[in-house]
C-alpha cells in the first residue's frame, strides 16, 4: 500500500513539475504570464498537443526533439519533472499523506524553482520567497514538524543572519556580495524549517558554495570577480535537512556532548 501511496505522490509531482518549467521559464519575463500562451515550442512556436505534454514520457517518445521544428528540447524539462516526481515520493514516504505533504510539497517546488531561475538568471522573485515567507508561518500553526515560535524565530534569525553577513562584507570591500533575494530566501526555508535548520543550512550551503566556487575561479579564471548563484546551494541544503532532519540532529547532539557545550 505504501509503494502504490508513493508512486501516486510521484505521479503528482510529475505533473506539477511540468507546470513548474513554465514558471522557471516565464516568471524572470517582464510582464510574462504562467497561463498564457498556452505551452509551445520557445523556437517554432508549435502549440502544444496534451500527448506532448505528458511528463518525462513526452520526452523520451520525441527522443528529446520538438515534434515541428524537430530542434532540441531542453534536458531541463525532463529533469525539473523527474526531479518533483522524486521529491514527490520522498515526502510521501516521509510524511504519509496529510497537511505536512502538501506543506513541504509547495515548499520543495518552491525550491526547485529558485534553483533553476537563479542559476540561469542569478535572481531569487520576491513573489516566491515573501509570500513563501508568510505561507511557511501560517502552516507552522498547523504543521506537526515545526511550531510557530520555531518558524517565526526562523524568519527573524534566517533574514537577520544572511542580513548582517551581506552588511559586513559591504562594509569591509564596499561592493555587494549577497544579494538581498538570499537573505529573503533564507528568511522563507527559516518559516518552513525552524530556527534549527538554520546553522546546518548556513554551514551546508557555504561549504557547497566554496566548492563550486573554487572551481568556477579556476575554470573562469576571473579570480574574485567569479560569480555565482548562492541561491541553489541554499535550496540544496534546506532539501537535506528536510530528508535527514533527525540524523543531522543527533550528530548535533554528539558533538555538543563531545565538545562539553551541552
Amino acid at each position: 500500500m505504501e509503494l502504490l501511496i508513493c508512486s501516486f505522490a510521484a505521479l503528482f509531482g510529475a505533473v506539477v513539475g511540468s507546470f513548474l518549467n513554465v514558471v522557471i521559464l516565464r516568471l524572470p519575463e517582464e510582464g510574462g504570464s504562467v497561463v498564457f500562451p498556452a505551452s509551445h515550442c520557445p523556437r517554432c512556436g508549435y502549440m502544444l498537443h496534451w500527448y506532448d505534454n505528458i511528463p518525462i514520457l513526452s520526452y523520451l517518445m520525441l527522443r528529446g526533439k520538438c515534434r515541428s521544428c524537430r530542434q532540441a528540447i531542453s534536458l531541463q524539462y525532463p529533469a525539473v519533472e523527474l526531479a518533483m516526481a522524486v521529491l514527490a515520493a520522498l515526502l510521501m514516504r516521509q510524511f504519509g499523506p496529510g497537511f505536512d505533504f502538501f506543506y513541504y510539497f509547495v515548499f520543495v517546488a518552491a525550491l526547485l524553482v529558485i534553483i533553476f531561475i537563479d542559476f540561469h538568471h542569478q535572481i531569487i522573485p520576491d513573489i516566491i520567497s515573501l509570500p513563501g515567507i508568510v505561507l511557511g508561518f501560517a502552516g507552522s500553526l498547523l504543521s506537526e514538524q515545526v511550531s510557530w515560535q520555531q518558524s517565526a524565530l526562523g524568519i527573524l534569525c534566517g533574514g537577520g543572519i544572511l542580513y548582517a553577513v551581506a552588511l559586513g562584507y559591504y562594509l569591509l570591500k564596499k561592493q555587494e556580495g549577497m544579494g538581498g533575494g538570499d537573505i529573503k530566501f533564507l528568511a522563507m526555508i527559516g518559516a518552513f524549517l525552524g530556527w534549527q535548520s538554520l546553522p546546518f543550512v548556513i554551514l551546508c550551503s557555504a561549504t557547497l558554495g566554496s566548492v563550486i566556487g573554487i572551481a568556477a575561479m579556476v575554470h573562469q579564471k576571473k579570480g574574485g570577480q567569479t560569480r555565482i548563484p548562492y541561491g541553489p546551494f541554499l535550496a540544496i541544503a534546506a532539501a537535506v535537512f528536510l530528508f535527514l532532519q533527525e540524523p543531522i540532529m543527533a550528530l548535533w547532539q554528539m558533538y555538543l556532548g563531545l565538545s562539553g557545550l551541552q
